[in-house]
């Protein structure tokens, strides 16, 4: 076996590796955008929609609710008050479509919000 390298096909594993990696981190990009996007409508829009009309609070909830998740995931973006209505409202509007379901994780969330003002009008 030979120890002398060959530029083409060290250049050849240099560039399968780097496209296994780029391909891997497109993976865990959409993996961590799927997880946010069920935080985003699962948990908080579904947790602050049935707390406010079990308890019958009004919109202010949401504005305290981003003031102390911001204190308290200061590194977090995302829990702004706006935002934060976002996640209520689409809930609201989604909570029972099984096909929007199974495909709401795989675009940005970005995008949701844009479906959600686009069919608002």
């Amino acid at each position: 076996m030979s120890n002398t390298l060959s530029n083409e096909s060290y250049t050849d594993l240099i560039k399968n590796l780097k496209q296994e990696i780029s391909k891997a981190r497109i993976r865990a990009h959409l993996a961590v955008n799927k997880e946010l996007i069920v935080l985003y409508w699962k948990n908080i829009g579904q947790l602050i929609l049935e707390r406010q009309n079990k308890e019958q609070w009004g919109s202010k909830v949401i504005q305290n609710s981003s003031d102390d998740l911001r204190k308290e995931f200061p590194e977090m973006k995302g829990l702004s008050y706006q935002n934060l209505s976002y996640m209520r409202q689409f809930f609201a509007e989604y909570n029972n479509d099984q096909i929007l379901q199974q495909t709401v994780g795989e675009i940005p969330w970005s995008h949701n919000i844009f479906f959600i003002l686009f069919f608002q009008n």
